[in-house]
C-alpha cells in the first residue's frame, strides 16, 4: 500500500519534471556548457522553496504525520562532500541526469536512462 501512495504521488512530480523540461538531456548540456540559465533558475526557485518550507516547520514546530519533533541538524564537514560533489557532477554531466528525474526520463520515452538508472 505504501508504494502505491508514492506512485500516485511520483507521477504527477515526474509530469512536473518533464513540462520543466529539467529531464531533457539538451537542457543539462546548455547548462553545463554555461549557455542557458533555464536549469540554474529551476534550481534556485527548488532552493528558495526549500527554505522557506524549512522555516515555516521550525516557527511553526511542525511535528511529523507520525507525531515526533522534525528537527534539523547540521554536519560537520569532511572531505568526502567535495569528492563526492564533484562525481555526482561528472556523472551528471556525462548521462545527462541526476538520480532522482530517471524514472520520469524512462517514463517520457528516454531509454538510455536505463543505463544511468542500472548505475545508479
Amino acid at each position: 500500500m505504501k508504494n502505491i501512495i508514492y506512485l500516485i504521488l511520483g507521477i504527477p512530480f515526474g509530469v512536473i519534471l518533464t513540462r520543466a523540461e529539467v529531464i531533457s538531456w539538451f537542457r543539462i548540456q546548455k547548462m553545463f556548457l554555461l549557455q542557458e540559465a533555464h536549469m540554474y533558475l529551476v534550481i534556485a526557485s527548488a532552493v528558495v522553496g526549500g527554505i522557506i518550507s524549512v522555516q515555516i516547520l521550525k516557527r511553526l514546530k511542525l511535528k511529523s504525520i507520525s507525531g515526533t519533533e522534525i528537527s534539523f541538524k547540521g554536519k560537520a564537514y569532511h572531505k568526502g562532500f567535495i569528492i563526492g560533489g564533484a562525481l555526482f557532477g561528472v556523472g551528471w554531466s556525462i548521462t545527462g541526469a541526476c538520480p532522482g528525474p530517471i524514472f520520469a526520463q524512462i517514463g517520457a520515452g528516454a531509454w538510455p536512462a536505463l543505463f544511468t538508472l542500472a548505475g545508479a
